[in-house]
């Protein structure tokens, strides 16, 4: 018997998100979800008003809601309007990680608007707190609920009544909901209710780990909600205005924010698991961790825009999380600074649109990036030369990374890109060992720096350049290339204009770049990170997004700022409707692929406006001549 509701209305004619307890249903696209967070875990929103991924305690924890990867068994929430939308508009409001997502159907409009609460009074919750309010305007609109979290890998489901809440209760992690209104609330069970103009109804879902829920009655929630938009504007309004693109930079910078780890200061690099490079392939990864790498390029990011609080948590973090290895660098780290769990599969898990396996881990925690040490290093020196100087044990810390650089510079190793094959003389790498030396040579000019020291690292980055331009430099085709010996390309090349490894306006620097961006062109404004497929992979992959904004970079620092900005607007026009980018994009149909939203790009995003800010008027700066 097809099931009918209280609007008298066919079930089978039902908005999509609704059926999430048919063989039918599937995730949205990727680009149809909308991020929230706290900066300890974050949310995706469908358009159709579904949580259909979060994570807890933290981002790295097990799926509450996991429907992304996991289908309807593994757990939803969903707000959202009871028949299909004759049109759906969605916003942050304005500087805030508040979402807002409008359906107009008939005389009126559904409206749902979202937030985590991160703080209040200045201090960090210990709950997590999702605060979603439904309301309408013009007429009565007919909405629906349906609470249906599921934890973890086996999609565990106990529940309690508590007065009018809804516990759940999972050993140290535990959960409730409340509601402004009289509902009676099953889990799993949609609950069907008319949404009068004036008369929002407020769902509050807390979510606390080893400590009492914190219980915020619905009735003043959004008090909170409205605090903690303040204290966002409140962030951003002092960020340059003069910066080319405020507005995609502003939106940038809070995504970085929320992905950053509050507790310990660590950027993960994307609050999800397994989304797919290529659908229906094995190139499915988990990105809940902390890459070295990636968040120097973010605290990069936050420096240049006046944002030394940012810098100085990250190094602390790092500091205390590299301690146990030191002076090796790991790969990749826990947001608490331990080491990444061993990559395994979810079993029967579906995974995105039938994308398997579905991973937790990551076994490129265990590699030797190179590449890795550069970025650290180089972030510390921005610190550094914007007139601040490192304490003792950070210096200490970055001493000990330069000296290992000094000692394994010669080494093959990953790469950048984590190529699972064998390790190679990647250029980047090598290049990006040159960095980490020459900058600590620079901060050494600052800070206590032993004579034998010096000279060892100096020693080493001579070596180091002369067999750079030796080994992997193609002088018939004017370029640097991916390997030594090699007539691959790598994308990553394209920060060469901006490390001060070669005059800026040198032929080597515009034939690596002009080489670039034609042999790795995936059609404009894409480029694929190397040539698609050389990886030891089965399958291929989209355009690698970060690429193409480090290529705006590289155009504005080379003299041809126009093509830069032709190029970073065409890139804006990549986003979703909120201004978040994945990892990868299908470069024929604009689909976005990999996981979401992803740190590297919306930090590769702001160094490409930054660069047109600092191009606009002459006023470009390099690194300066050697120490």
């Amino acid at each position: 018997m097809t099931a009918r509701h209280p609007h008298g209305v066919d079930e089978s004619n039902l908005a999509e998100p609704l059926r999430h307890d048919t063989g039918l249903w599937q995730p949205s696209p990727i680009a149809d979800y909308g991020l929230i967070g706290d900066t300890r875990t974050a949310a995706l929103v469908s358009a159709g008003g579904s949580v259909d991924w979060l994570c807890a305690p933290a981002f790295d924890g097990e799926p509450v809601f996991g429907a992304l990867l996991g289908g309807a068994v593994a757990g939803t929430f969903l707000a959202g309007p009871v028949l299909p939308a004759r049109e759906v508009t969605r916003q942050y409001r304005h500087h805030s990680a508040t979402l807002e997502t409008v359906w107009s159907a008939g005389e009126g409009e559904l409206i749902l608007t979202e937030a985590m609460v991160a703080e209040v009074a200045g201090q960090l919750l210990p709950t997590t707190v999702l605060i979603r309010r439904l309301s309408a305007r013009g007429s009565p609109m007919p909405a629906v609920i349906c609470f249906d979290p599921r934890l973890g890998e086996q999609h565990r489901r106990p529940f309690t009544r508590r007065g009018r809440d809804l516990v759940c209760d999972w050993g140290p992690l535990a959960l409730s909901l409340g509601c402004s209104q009289k509902l009676e609330l099953e889990p799993g069970q949609r609950t069907y209710l008319t949404i009068h103009p004036g008369r929002p109804v407020t769902l509050v879902l807390a979510i606390a780990h080893g400590e009492p829920l914190i219980h915020v009655e619905p009735s003043t929630a959004w008090d909170l909600v409205e605090t903690d938009e303040a204290r966002w504007r409140a962030w951003t309004e002092d960020v340059d205005e003069g910066i080319p693109f405020r507005e995609p930079v502003l939106r940038s910078l809070l995504t970085l924010q929320l992905l950053t780890y509050s507790p310990s200061g660590a950027p993960v690099a994307a609050p999800t698991t397994s989304l797919p490079e290529d659908p229906g392939g094995i190139r499915n990864w988990d990105y809940r961790y902390a890459w070295p790498r990636d968040a120097s390029i973010g605290v990069g990011s936050f420096l240049a825009v006046g944002k030394t609080a940012e810098a100085r948590k990250f190094l602390g973090w790092l500091l205390h999380a590299s301690r146990l290895e030191r002076p090796r660098l790991p790969a990749l780290l826990t947001l608490a600074g331990g080491h990444v769990p061993a990559e395994r599969t979810l079993r029967n898990w579906p995974g995105f649109a039938g994308s398997t396996p579905v991973r937790t881990g990551n076994g490129a925690a265990s590699q030797h990036q190179l590449d890795g040490y550069g970025w650290v290093l180089d972030a510390a020196w921005v610190l550094v030369r914007s007139g601040h100087r490192l304490y003792s044990e950070t210096w200490r810390a970055m001493r000990g990374f330069a000296d290992l650089v000094a000692l394994r510079w010669q080494d093959p190793d990953a790469g950048i890109w984590e190529i699972r094959d064998d390790a190679a003389h990647h250029v980047h790498s090598k290049m990006m060992g040159w960095l980490a030396l020459d900058r600590a040579l620079r901060i050494g000019q600052s800070h206590h720096l032993r004579a034998r020291q010096r000279d060892r690292w100096q020693k080493a980055r001579h070596q180091l350049a002369a067999e750079i331009r030796s080994k992997g430099f193609d002088p018939a085709r004017n370029t640097y290339t991916r390997t030594y010996g090699s007539t691959d390309l790598d994308a990553a090349l394209l920060v060469l204009p901006v490390i001060g490894f070669e005059e800026t306006g040198s032929d080597r620097v515009k034939g690596t770049v002009d080489a670039v961006s034609d042999n790795l062109s995936a059609g404009f404004p894409f480029l694929y990170r190397y040539p698609p497929g050389q990886d030891g992979l089965p399958g291929t992959e989209g355009a690698f997004l970060p690429c193409s904004f480090w290529l705006v970079q590289a155009l504005a620092h080379t003299g041809r700022r126009s093509e830069a900005t032709e190029l970073f607007q065409a890139l804006l026009k990549n986003a979703n409707k909120l201004g978040l980018y994945s990892e990868e994009i299908d470069p024929a149909t604009g689909t976005l692929l990999g996981n979401f939203p992803q740190a590297l790009t919306h930090a590769a995003l702001i160094q490409g406006a930054l660069a047109l800010r600092d191009t606009a008027a002459g006023n470009e700066t390099t690194a300066g001549t050697d120490p």
